[in-house]
């Protein structure tokens, strides 16, 4: 069949935004190869959610009732619904979670996978996918041969559009199989307010911040934004904040609608994390700083000024 499989995913019983996204990208290249979407979610009480998929391109919603996340269980539940639905795509979110399971599902699945997807066309029947390589320097072209051809999209590279389907809700109790590794407990480390890799708006700091005691400033402009901090691996590694805010080719990868690098020089690494951004501001009192060649808008002028008057601003403007 020509249809397209994509898998959502949820966080503390909410629907996260790449779901919706895949879902729109789903709607999309169904629309080419002439395919239905049917969209898959794994929880409890997930049919909730289903309206939400319906809104953007989901002509059919299966609902699965399982119990906490669990990579081997959820890749067995996911290759079940392949084996039944046999889409000729599927999309699943490059989160944390899905880099986990997706591999296991292409392995249960027998397909090729290709990861980090941001892009996707149709040639021929088949999808093209394209994806960054070499450090986000370039980007490369894909096509997956066999029968069916699963994608891992990177969160914020595609565009949400409402196009309804039809949105009929199924509920279904694949084989979830016996998990040989099962999670005792979980240690979150502290991290952003709003997660890095799927923030649509992030603000980093870098060596130019000058110590961890002036964070709060960088902080309050992310507070007003809802937006996720970021760090540079200088400000990491002269232990001014922990490892899970860096962003770089040691760190996180990113693809925000906007980012806001304050005192960051912009050195390769830290562009191949950050590069994909929708539109970069940048904040440096060097005006010769490589990241001002890469920036859509740019600030010449010290941080601890302008950061912020930029805040004061904001806050009057959305209250």
């Amino acid at each position: 069949m020509s249809n397209v499989l994509i898998v959502g995913e949820l966080k503390d019983g909410e629907l996260k935004k790449i779901s919706r996204e895949i879902t729109s990208a789903g709607r999309k290249i169904a629309d080419s190869i002439g395919g239905k979407v049917v969209a898959l979610l794994i929880g409890s009480g997930v049919e909730k959610h289903a309206p939400e998929l319906a809104a953007v391109g989901a002509d059919t919603i299966i609902t699965v009732n399982s119990g906490e996340y669990n990579a081997e269980t959820y890749s067995n539940l996911v290759a079940e619904v392949i084996k039944a639905q046999n889409p000729a795509v599927v999309l699943l979110p490059h989160t944390s979670q899905g880099k986990d399971y997706s591999p296991r599902v292409a392995v249960k699945a027998n397909a090729g996978i290709v990861a980090d997807v941001v892009g996707f066309s149709v040639d021929g029947g088949k999808v093209v996918a394209k994806k960054p390589i070499y450090s986000g320097k370039a980007y490369a072209n894909f096509k997956v041969n066999s029968p069916i051809q699963i994608f891992t999209v990177r969160p914020n590279s595609q565009e949400i559009t409402q196009k309804a389907g039809a949105g009929a809700v199924e509920a279904a109790s694949p084989a979830a199989g016996d998990a040989k590794v099962k999670i005792v407990s979980t240690d979150l480390s502290g991290g952003s307010k709003v997660q890095l890799t799927e923030a649509s708006i992030i603000v980093s700091g870098g060596r130019g911040i000058k110590g961890p005691e002036n964070w709060p400033i960088l902080q309050e402009l992310a507070d007003t934004l809802g937006a996720a901090l970021g760090a540079s691996r200088a400000a990491v590694d002269a232990g001014w904040i922990s490892h899970s805010h860096q962003v770089g080719q040691t760190g996180k990868t990113v693809s925000p609608n906007c980012y806001i690098a304050c005192g960051i020089s912009g050195a390769i690494q830290h562009l191949a994390g950050m590069g994909s951004s929708k539109y970069i501001v940048a904040i440096n009192k060097d005006g010769d700083a490589p990241i001002f060649k890469v920036a859509t808008y740019g600030i010449v002028g010290d941080l601890f000024e302008v950061v912020p008057a930029v805040t004061a601003e904001f806050k009057k403007v959305l209250g």
